[in-house]
């Protein structure tokens, strides 16, 4: 059995345990216990939660876990002993990770020094000018680098776990949880922490629709008389109103919710790039492989090898050529 330790402190973030739930319903979908998750503290006993939930811990004691998992807080206090704890689970466990504000503790613990790490981006501009020694990637949902995990805020800390459900019991058991958290795709580490959807924020229901079928039929040519049909306008009124509630005109939002859905087939690595291509409706590689590097400063085969960890000295040649 693995056993997890999720380290909790006053004042601790309650969505950090979302994460907790990812090992509680691998046990679910496997009828068998495989993880063992304890709440610990530096004291043990009661610990109340930043909207005061109080749970009860266990002390530190001995690193006698695989897996220890740290999440961050509103009000967060460098305790001595969380630190010391921290640098001696990173000797002791396979695994040790933080989720949003939590890559803190790691970052002020010395044991990020040299590594790359994520964190919400909310954060990433404190974390940095804090911690200069860290690489901080903030633009990723989560990092794996060597035995040290970090990952962005809030759902993302599910994506890090569901990561390592796969990593322990493989991509078919990782594949059902997801199922059970009704999410709709598994993220991977290298996907942007931002979203085409987020960032239009469409406010009617019209151009919600127009939105919602071009989600539906990405691999065709999408042209506006198509989405104007779509949300009941003419073409002229269509592009008016999107580009007035998106911010966008409906040519560049069609791009990126392309780029959205074609990352996430690249990142997934079980597709050809040129079937993604034109599964996307790019069309070609080259069409998709020029957007790529307008939105992320890399071409598709760089941001598959970045998800896999891979640092390929050839990524730099292909985004030359």
């Amino acid at each position: 059995m693995l056993r997890i330790g999720f380290i909790t402190f006053p004042g601790f973030g309650v969505m950090s345990f979302s994460a907790i739930s990812v090992f509680e319903t691998a046990n679910e979908v496997l009828g068998k216990p495989c993880y063992d998750v304890r709440l610990l503290s530096e004291s043990g006993g009661p610990i109340r939660s930043s909207v005061g939930v109080v749970v009860h811990t266990e002390a530190f004691g001995e690193t006698d876990f695989d897996t220890v998992i740290i999440g961050g807080g509103n009000d967060m206090q460098f305790a001595p002993g969380l630190l010391s704890y921290l640098r001696q689970a990173v000797n002791e466990t396979r695994r040790l990770a933080a989720t949003c504000r939590g890559t803190f503790f790691l970052a002020e613990a010395g044991l990020l020094d040299g590594l790359r790490a994520t964190t919400h981006w909310f954060y990433a501009d404190e974390f940095r000018s804090r911690y200069p020694r860290v690489k901080m990637e903030e633009q990723r949902l989560f990092i794996a680098d060597g035995s040290v995990w970090t990952s962005a805020g809030m759902t993302a800390g599910i994506d890090q776990a569901l990561a390592m459900v796969e990593k322990d019991l493989g991509a078919d058991i990782a594949r059902a949880v997801s199922k059970k958290f009704v999410l709709q795709s598994r993220r991977t580490g290298g996907q942007p922490q931002a979203s085409a959807l987020l960032d239009m924020e469409q406010k009617s229901d019209r151009i919600q629709t127009a939105i919602t079928y071009a989600r539906s039929h990405l691999h065709t040519a999408l042209s506006i008389e198509q989405l104007a049909e779509a949300a009941h306008l003419s073409p002229r009124q269509f592009s008016r109103a999107f580009r007035a509630e998106t911010g966008v005109s409906p040519a560049k939002a069609i791009e990126k919710l392309r780029i959205d859905a074609a990352l996430m087939l690249v990142q997934d690595g079980r597709h050809p790039i040129e079937d993604i291509a034109l599964q996307t409706g790019f069309g070609d590689a080259e069409r998709m492989r020029r957007a790529f590097i307008r939105e992320f400063g890399k071409p598709p085969r760089a941001m598959r090898q970045s998800a896999r960890g891979e640092t390929p000295a050839t990524q730099r040649l292909e985004v030359a050529s």
